[in-house]
């Protein structure tokens, strides 16, 4: 299918430019990161814009920068940048986990981490690994005005968000960690680098006897979209990484308390399976770095 007319088109090199086109043009119109959700959604006429912003040349808004107290990655950063990001070893590793099993080599070179976070597919990797990593958006409005949000209270249900109209995402911030951390995400799917069918992240910070004094678990592939699993995180609390049966039991009990469906794909219990045999691997992969291994 052919998509309908499309009116506008605009490149601006500048935020400013790029909200302000947004205003010019009214609630009809999208920006357009990669693409690589939208253009589908354009073709298919689910979505039918008036005009298309295209963000790609707005430079502050690309790249993964360290800062003095923090980690930041432009909305427009590329999942195969962030692959390959030296600065996103331990505490957030599970970035480079994610970022690099999305799609085809394609999507990586197109894709981008800002246009996944605000698409919030149903089984999409990026929005579970900045909910377990626990990240911090910057977005800026219409007059100009930014602010900064948690990515819980960010992402709604599936390609649904809190960004309101006309917003633009940042970037994405990272706080500095103090002590020992370590994350990591894994995935299941039918086919190498496709959706999940189950996808688990976890992010752990250790006390000084390499026990867990904190935890973070998300889960993706629900039909409620990306959510947190509090029992789980609970139940991690003071287990070390050489306690197996204690990562095991903690993922076990958890995987009963999830909403899991049935279809095509897997049933239901199937996904229960998945969350376990994942979520105990990357709970120690996640240990594992925070000790210092970078595997």
């Amino acid at each position: 299918m052919y998509p309908s007319p499309i009116e506008g088109y605009v490149a601006p090199t500048t935020v400013d430019e790029a909200v302000a086109a947004f205003a010019r043009w009214g609630e009809e119109t999208h920006y357009i990161a990669g693409g690589q959700s939208l253009m589908q959604a354009i073709k298919s006429r689910m979505v039918r814009p008036k005009c298309l912003v295209d963000l790609q040349k707005i430079d502050v808004i690309q790249g993964i920068h360290q800062e003095p107290a923090s980690i930041r990655i432009g909305a427009m950063t590329r999942y195969c940048d962030i692959a390959d990001s030296e600065l996103l070893e331990g505490p957030f590793a599970a970035l480079v986990d994610g970022a690099g099993h999305v799609g085809d080599r394609q999507v990586r070179h197109r894709g981008t981490i800002g246009g996944s976070l605000c698409w919030n597919y149903i089984s999409a990797c990026m929005p579970a690994v900045n909910l377990a990593i626990g990240s911090q958006l910057t977005l800026a409005s219409l007059s100009g005005q930014t602010r900064a949000i948690d990515i819980e209270d960010f992402l709604g249900a599936p390609l649904e968000t809190s960004r309101q109209e006309g917003e633009l995402l940042l970037s994405v911030e990272l706080p500095q960690i103090v002590g020992r951390a370590g994350s990591a995400y894994r995935k299941w799917s039918l086919m190498t680098d496709g959706l999940p069918v189950i996808g688990v992240g976890a992010f752990l910070q250790l006390d000084d006897v390499g026990s867990c004094s904190s935890a973070r678990i998300s889960v993706t592939g629900l039909e409620s979209g990306p959510i947190r699993v509090l029992t789980a995180e609970r139940a991690l609390i003071g287990v070390s990484h050489s306690n197996t049966k204690g990562i095991e039991e903690a993922l076990n009990d958890s995987s009963t308390s999830l909403d899991t469906h049935s279809d095509e794909e897997a049933d239901a219990e199937y996904r229960r399976v998945l969350f376990r045999h994942l979520g105990r691997d990357v709970v120690t992969r996640a240990f594992m770095r925070a000790l210092g291994n970078r595997e």
